[in-house]
């Protein structure tokens, strides 16, 4: 094994020339100038700059405001993301404090405005919708005093934020801090019109709304009707149905006496999928609903053990989609919804979010919206960057974690050559990514 000699030498080098991609991206949401016309400063590091900073951050992983310290001495970060100047911690969370409620909406357009300043197409499922999926996620900050955090329905004290993700790649379109304790239903079909409102900003093709038996309210159906009526668009939905007090073994003797046909996918086992039309009324306003049921009975275990009383498991529905969609598509489209658990885990994972950083609040909130844009940011450069054939190797994917983006991308060394009024980023003979790198460039400067 050969020794290396260990030497300083006179280069502006960067380990994380990835800040470059995200300045561009920056640029492009309008973040900047949108909070320093929401909030005008008379004096002191401007507002962009200070939300900035902290975007960077987070698309390098890292949540907490502390983190900021140690670039600060960096001539490349604030270069990278078009800062004049680089704010201090206290800065960051002061600022933050103090102006969360005024940041939060407009950070959260940014979010969109990305999307939509890049012409981003979400990816449709089969039917030709885009699918917009909506679940409560509980964040774990067991054992702290922060406003807002108390039991959640997983069993630990945190917080239950609601997300919104468009189109297959999982974009987010939305994500709203919520005390833990909150029911998931409560303010829903409030954030649900401003989704919707939102979405359309990003795409005009037919959406399919996906909701959990938590959010099984007429009141959501509405919201989704009246946005229908209003935008002239196809805008249909999947909720769960929440049977609630109905017992399963009176919708098992529906389908023998319908004479529903039982599928027998094992011995001991029997299945029965069909629809059935309910009436719902909301402020004086009837709706015909459609609901698919699946009823399933056991008379025998799946390890072959004969039970004594048979078991019988029903599932609903409700859905605006008609007869062309058949009752195991219905069921099929539900369960895709369950992907949007995996853009769950990269927030709190790969952005490091799971517990937030301030006590207080508004401030977590406005740290949600943040994520939100580095979250898409990232996204986008995963999906336009790290997929085809000049690609790194990896396993055929439709979409790239964010950790993946980062390993790939933001934490990519590089070298910073100055020359006169001009600058580059310097990257090895053998990289990878260089070619990659500067298409995103471009693109992010021209698109």
């Amino acid at each position: 094994m050969r020794s290396f000699e260990i030497r300083r030498i006179n280069e502006d080098l960067t380990s994380h020339s990835g800040l470059a991609l995200v300045g561009r991206a920056l640029r492009r949401s309008g973040m900047a100038s949108a909070v320093n016309r929401a909030a005008p400063l008379r004096h002191g590091i401007r507002h962009g700059d200070v939300l900035g900073a902290y975007i960077g951050l987070l698309s390098l992983g890292k949540h907490d405001f502390d983190a900021v310290e140690e670039l600060r001495e960096s001539s490349f970060f604030p270069e990278a993301l078009g800062l004049e100047s680089v704010p201090s911690a206290v800065t960051i969370r002061q600022r933050f404090d103090r102006l969360a409620d005024a940041f939060a909406p407009v950070v959260r357009d940014s979010a969109v405005e990305f999307l939509r300043a890049l012409r981003v197409e979400p990816t449709p499922l089969g039917t030709g919708h885009v699918p917009l999926d909506v679940d409560v996620t509980p964040l774990d900050n067991s054992q702290t005093r922060k406003e807002g955090v108390s039991r959640t329905y997983h069993g630990y004290d945190g917080y239950a934020p609601i997300a919104a993700y468009i189109g297959r790649e999982g974009y987010c379109a939305a994500f709203e801090l919520r005390e833990g304790k909150q029911h998931c239903q409560k303010g829903t079909p409030e954030f649900l019109e401003r989704l919707l409102a939102q979405a359309r900003r990003v795409t005009r093709e037919p959406v399919l709304l996906r909701l959990d038996a938590g959010n099984d309210a007429i009141a959501n159906m509405n919201v989704v009707f009246d946005h229908a009526e209003r935008e002239g668009v196809a805008t249909d939905f999947i909720i769960k149905w929440n049977r609630r007090e109905q017992q399963p073994h009176y919708w098992l003797r529906h389908a023998e006496a319908e004479g529903v046909r039982f599928r027998r996918p094992r011995r001991g086992k029997r299945v029965a999928i069909f629809s059935v039309w309910e009436q719902r009324r909301h402020r004086g306003w009837d709706y015909d609903l459609r609901r698919v049921m699946r009823v399933t009975e056991r008379t025998i275990t799946a390890g072959g053990e004969r039970l004594l009383h048979p078991e019988v498991e029903v599932d609903g529905w409700w859905t605006t989609l008609g007869r062309s969609a058949s009752d195991r598509k219905v069921i099929a489209l539900y369960e895709d919804h369950g992907t949007s658990e995996q853009f769950h885990s990269e927030f709190k994972t790969d952005l490091g979010i799971e517990r937030l950083p301030s006590g207080k609040f508004a401030t977590n909130d406005l740290v949600l919206a943040c994520a939100t844009l580095a979250y898409n940011i990232l996204r986008w450069l995963g999906q336009n960057g790290l997929r085809g054939p000049k690609a790194p190797l990896r396993h055929p994917a439709e979409r790239r974690r964010l950790r993946t983006v980062m390993q790939e991308l933001m934490y990519r060394a590089a070298r910073v050559i100055r020359s006169g009024r001009r600058q580059a980023l310097g990257f090895g003979r053998r990289c990878r990514v260089a070619d990659i790198f500067e298409s995103l460039y471009i693109r992010l400067a021209t698109t």
